[in-house]
C-alpha cells in the first residue's frame, strides 16, 4: 500500500528507472530517461514553429495541473517531465508526455477527413520535424 502523503491523499508510485525505461521503450519510444526527468526534444522548422509548440505543452499541462520544464531554441523544444511532489517519475509524467506527444505529433492529412495538415513540401508552411 502506497502511503498517505501529507494527510491528503495517496502518495503516487515513483517509478524506479528500470521501470521508467520498460515503459518509455513500450509506450513512448522518443522519450528517453535522463538524470531523474522523462524527456523529449521536438525539431521545429523555426522559431514560430518552436513558439507554438510551446504554447501547445503550456495549454496542456495547465489543463493537466502538472507542469514539465521546457528548454528552447530556434528550431527546437524539449520537454522535462518529473513530478517534483513526489520527487520522481510517477503515472503524471507518462499520463502527460503520452498527450503532448499526440497533440504535437498529430498529423492530419495523414488521416481521413478534410483537414490535410500543413504542406511539408513548401517551406513557408513547414511546422513540426516529424518522426515518421
Amino acid at each position: 500500500m502506497v502511503e498517505e502523503a501529507k494527510g491528503t491523499r495517496p502518495a503516487e508510485k515513483v517509478y524506479s528507472e528500470p521501470e521508467i525505461i520498460a515503459k518509455l521503450e513500450k509506450d513512448l519510444p522518443h522519450w528517453r530517461y535522463e538524470n531523474g526527468w522523462i524527456r523529449r526534444k521536438y525539431k521545429t522548422h523555426g522559431w514560430k514553429s518552436t513558439l507554438m509548440v510551446i504554447n501547445t505543452i503550456g495549454h496542456l499541462a495547465e489543463a493537466a495541473w502538472h507542469h514539465p520544464d521546457l528548454k528552447a531554441s530556434y528550431a527546437w523544444v524539449e520537454v522535462l517531465l518529473m513530478n517534483h511532489a513526489a520527487k520522481g517519475v510517477t503515472d503524471k509524467d507518462f499520463d502527460l508526455a503520452a498527450k503532448i506527444e499526440s497533440v504535437v505529433q498529430w498529423q492530419p492529412g495523414q488521416e481521413t477527413g478534410s483537414l490535410e495538415g500543413t504542406p511539408q513540401t513548401d517551406q513557408r508552411f513547414a511546422y513540426i520535424k516529424y518522426d515518421n
